[in-house]
């Protein structure tokens, strides 16, 4: 039977399953797909502690569900960086990304149109769990090349190192658990 990991976030308790990443690290993974109580929380406890901004980043997939709900709540309108890049975007604006959770280097895209709303905006970058810090490198690469402006970087869950960061708004720490 896998491990499991207690987390408490924004006033709700999950129970995340451990998995390697490899012989010597394991992750609880928290995935917010298909719980909308939990995302609705989440953005609601996170907008209250980011700074103004014009328009959301997130990159595909995990974060879209609380991006979304932070757009929603918020008004504001987000933006996704894509994986691929997509038959429908002209011109794309692309960077390289290596993420703990993925096992090979991916890109992330964005085509004119989308990199347009960002240009000459205030930008506030939305993940699910913050890292090694790699994905959030990647999407200020992207709003750079875009035009736009960092304004702050935000997630569910600081996970290891990055829990210790001055530089990003979190609602909870994630531990790594070493073997």
């Amino acid at each position: 039977m896998a491990e499991k990991y207690t987390l408490r976030v924004a006033g709700l308790t999950r129970e995340l399953t451990r998995y390697p990443v490899n012989d010597k690290l394991d992750i609880a993974a928290f995935i917010m797909f298909s719980d909308v109580e939990l995302t609705v929380k989440c953005a609601e406890e996170l907008l209250k502690k980011v700074t103004d901004f014009d328009i959301i980043l997130t990159s595909e997939a995990k974060g879209i569900p609380l991006a979304y709900e932070m757009a929603r709540q918020s008004g504001k309108n987000y933006v996704v960086a894509r994986k691929s890049v997509k038959v429908y975007m002209t011109n794309p604006v692309s960077v390289n990304v290596k993420s703990i959770t993925t096992k090979d280097e991916q890109m992330l895209h964005l085509g004119d149109e989308k990199a347009a709303l960002i240009k000459g905006r205030k930008v506030l970058i939305v993940d699910d769990v913050i890292s090694t810090g790699e994905s959030l490198t990647a999407m200020e690469k992207l709003i750079e090349k875009a035009g736009g402006t960092v304004v702050q970087s935000c997630a569910v869950l600081a996970e290891g190192d990055a829990a210790d960061r001055t530089d990003i708004v979190f609602l909870e720490k994630l531990p790594l658990f070493f073997k």
